[in-house]
């Protein structure tokens, strides 16, 4: 899965948060919006930084598509 592959799971998690938010969170923020997949995906290969005192760092060696695929998993994802 390319959510282990990218090491995304040090700082997230399906269900709960860590470090970053738990995706089920992310999912129900952005769950019908229009531009979602592409305003997630360009979150994870650019930085993001929402709330608390941590932000996401870039990760410009992921690629957009698998950006896009990550996100559209995280998405799938309900409590």
């Amino acid at each position: 899965m390319m959510l282990q592959q990218y090491k995304c799971y040090f700082c997230h998690a399906d269900n709960e948060a860590n470090t970053g938010p738990a995706f089920v969170d992310v999912a129900a923020r952005y769950r019908g919006k229009p531009q979602a997949i592409t305003i997630l995906a360009a979150a994870v290969r650019k930085c993001s930084h929402r709330t608390g005192p941590w932000h996401m760092p870039p990760h410009p060696e992921v690629s957009e598509a698998d950006a896009k695929q990550m996100v559209r998993y995280i998405l799938s994802l309900k409590k």
